[in-house]
């Protein structure tokens, strides 16, 4: 059976994604209780939004100009993508990520409500359920899965789809809790 992946959905303009977050905050304040520092991720079609904060609102929120759709189209011209472009990618998505590390609150945990994000979290083997959580080590041994099939593996043998939107999250996720230094992401449903 082939892998499934979530498309991201269609391109909210920046004020709908920062309402969108804002409501995402609020929902996930649900689950993780009224005392955590909470970060929320949403990697949209073309836009990566992020809501953060302590209370019962979102303190902050940024909209970045990554997403799933616009940084595959941008940067990888084959399905895989191959190594250089997934490079260039990084760069670029690093660069974009790196302008959050000042918004977080200390010891802020890191949620999502995305359906492609949860797919990654199935993907890497953690078992499904209303809220689940992704190791960073299992994230990035799901990413260098992907580093194989832009080797040359083929996505089937890695349980991965075929997609460069399924990359681009992927790759974007990794940036996101590598260099922000998250040791998990929760996903709700």
């Amino acid at each position: 059976m082939e892998p499934h992946a979530t498309p991201p959905e269609p391109a909210p303009t920046p004020w709908d994604a920062e309402a969108s977050i804002r409501h995402a905050y609020r929902t996930v304040r649900v689950y993780a209780g009224s005392t955590e520092a909470l970060t929320v991720l949403h990697i949209g079609a073309e836009h990566t939004v992020v809501a953060t904060g302590e209370g019962a609102e979102a303190a902050a929120t940024l909209v970045l100009p990554i997403g799933a759709l616009k940084t595959a189209q941008m940067f990888f011209r084959r399905s895989p993508p191959t190594p250089l472009e997934m490079e260039n990618a990084i760069a670029t998505v690093e660069d974009e990520v790196m302008r959050l590390a000042a918004l977080l609150p200390p010891r802020s945990t890191l949620w999502s409500t995305d359906p492609s994000v949860r797919d990654i979290a199935l993907m890497a083997g953690v078992a499904p359920g209303a809220c689940m959580v992704l190791p960073l080590e299992r994230m990035e041994q799901t990413f260098e899965r992907l580093t194989a099939v832009a080797e040359g593996r083929p996505a089937v043998l890695e349980g991965l789809p075929d997609s460069t939107a399924f990359a681009a999250v992927l790759l974007i996720l990794r940036e996101f809790m590598h260099h922000l230094a998250f040791s998990a992401i929760r996903v709700s449903a």
